[in-house]
């Protein structure tokens, strides 16, 4: 029987056939892609953590800086105590499997960790990174808030004191050219080496990114971007809101307490 290729049926039929071939060929397309995009974005983290205290790396060195340096990968509870220390490479679901994957600091969804409002204070888990350069102990925090236009990021280290800062590098996903968005940019970064997020009485204060700029003996202050002002502020807020969940840890740990 001659099919009737003017028909609506045979319309129908041929865009529903279409539609099906594509969106196998997509889905296809997305699992095999899966792996090297997961891979780029550990690769990724992995060179922010290490730029963080200062050690520049490329992609393909990532890995091998990340295990010369990374010496000790925590999770932290809200209390401030430690749930797990793993060292070593990476942990990987594929091949390590789910509960050690699970149980890397690396692996940790940070973002989930601060914005899920179903977790309670008990489920959380919070990543800390112990590195080692030069003979010097390193903690470096990751850090998430949201900017103008979306969510930024970023990495602290904090000098052995745990308090004062030894490098920092931020990210976003979708601020303003020109504005928010320099936040990646070492001129930015650069200012916050040697700030603090203590004062000297020992009490938390953060670091804020101040609008019009910071007086030049300000250890708690940089300056703000100018005309970046809702992106500045949310990197304060950022901080702020990341690193006192760390200062449990901080004050059990160093001197800090004895202030």
């Amino acid at each position: 029987m001659a099919i009737n290729k003017e028909s609506q049926g045979f319309t129908f039929l041929f865009s529903v056939i279409m539609v099906v071939i594509v969106a196998t060929v997509l889905a296809l397309a997305a699992l095999g892609l899966k792996g090297p995009q997961e891979e780029n974005m550990k690769q990724e983290r992995m060179q922010n953590i290490l730029g963080s205290i200062q050690v520049e790396s490329t992609r393909e060195e990532a890995g091998a800086k990340f295990d010369q340096y990374v010496i000790k990968r925590l999770t932290l509870n809200a209390k401030g105590e430690v749930m797990s220390e793993v060292s070593g490479p990476v942990k990987s679901l594929s091949t390590d499997g789910k509960e050690e994957f699970e149980s890397d600091a690396f692996n940790i969804d940070v973002k989930k960790q601060y914005r899920d409002r179903t977790m309670s204070d008990d489920e959380r888990k919070y990543p800390l990174f112990i590195c080692e350069k030069d003979g010097s102990s390193y903690y470096v925090v990751p850090l998430v808030g949201t900017g103008l236009w979306g969510p930024i990021w970023g990495f602290l280290a904090l000098e052995k004191d745990m308090n004062t800062v030894y490098g920092a590098t931020f990210d976003h996903k979708t601020e303003t050219p020109g504005l928010g968005a320099e936040i990646n940019q070492g001129w930015f970064e650069s200012p916050f080496v040697g700030d603090q997020i203590f004062d000297e009485n020992g009490t938390f204060v953060s670091i804020d990114v101040v609008k019009g700029g910071a007086a030049p003996e300000d250890k708690h202050g940089v300056d703000a971007i100018t005309g970046g002002t809702i992106t500045s502020n949310g990197v304060s807020n950022m901080l702020e809101n990341t690193l006192k969940v760390y200062v449990p840890y901080f004050k059990k740990n160093s001197d800090i307490a004895a202030i």
